[in-house]
């Protein structure tokens, strides 16, 4: 217990970034590579953003933090360049064009491409039937499965994620994608997380409070590495002959179950 409570002020004292450092930050990782994670680099970029007058009354920036997101982000890079070597391995979850929402993919039935060139796959999503597949666009609203969170991982949780977050309606309850815009961090009962993350959803901006348990964090390196993977394996198996015959024949199926 008493660890667990020097964990959470530790927590409640991190001075979070705002979107306009996050947003420098990733143009320094671009100029400089590797270079950002040198600590001389990392504690002028903590001291310039602590010395900045919209931080007056707040926590100073370390150079720990700096070095902590450059780190995350060099090794979210690595992951991508990588890749999974087999798509079996993967889940997946695909955006429906009915209402907008994510859900966890089952299978993947067949694929078509269509005469723009754009490719698609139909899918079961996870807990519906036959009636309910869709056909969904594979560069758009495909993605490697979102996260859940344990209550020891909210710190994996930053200002500026994109977060898949469950938002409960009066007329709907599914998940969508968010962006974190503020974080407050709390003190942790055992085995409960009170930090409250404030979320911009991406479908209608509207913002809201929530708890980690309705919010799902991005695999590191997406959200493009597991589409590229589901294009590769379709372009091994499929001719430029076959890709225009599919233009007028839907029928020719490919089976993506697994």
């Amino acid at each position: 217990m008493e660890e667990m409570s020097s964990s959470s002020e530790n927590w409640d004292s991190l001075s979070e970034f705002t979107l306009k450092e996050i947003v420098e930050m990733e143009n320094l990782y671009k100029e400089v590579g590797e270079q950002s994670l040198d600590k001389e680099f990392c504690q002028d970029v903590a001291m310039r953003y602590s010395c900045k007058s919209s931080r007056a009354g707040k926590p100073s920036i370390t150079w720990e933090q700096v070095h902590k997101w450059f780190q995350n982000k060099h090794e979210g890079l690595q992951a991508k360049s990588k890749g999974p070597t087999d798509i079996s391995e993967l889940a997946f979850e695909a955006k429906s064009l009915k209402d907008n929402a994510w859900y966890d993919v089952a299978s993947f039935l067949s694929y078509r491409v269509l005469c723009s060139g754009e490719l698609e796959v139909r899918v079961r999503f996870s807990g519906f039937g036959k009636e309910e597949d869709e056909w969904v666009n594979v560069r758009n609203a495909v993605r490697e499965r979102s996260i859940p969170l344990e209550p020891s991982e909210c710190h994996k949780v930053n200002v500026g994620d994109l977060v898949l977050c469950f938002q409960d309606r009066e007329n709907h309850a599914i998940y969508c994608d968010a962006h974190v815009i503020e974080i407050q961090r709390k003190f942790h009962d055992i085995g409960d997380c009170r930090c409250i993350f404030v979320v911009r959803y991406d479908e209608d901006y509207t913002v809201e409070k929530v708890h980690l348990g309705r919010i799902c964090s991005r695999p590191a390196g997406c959200d493009w590495s597991a589409n590229t993977d589901i294009l590769a394996f379709t372009d091994a198996n499929t001719d430029i002959d076959a890709q225009q015959e599919m233009c007028v024949d839907e029928k020719l199926k490919l089976s993506f179950l697994y």
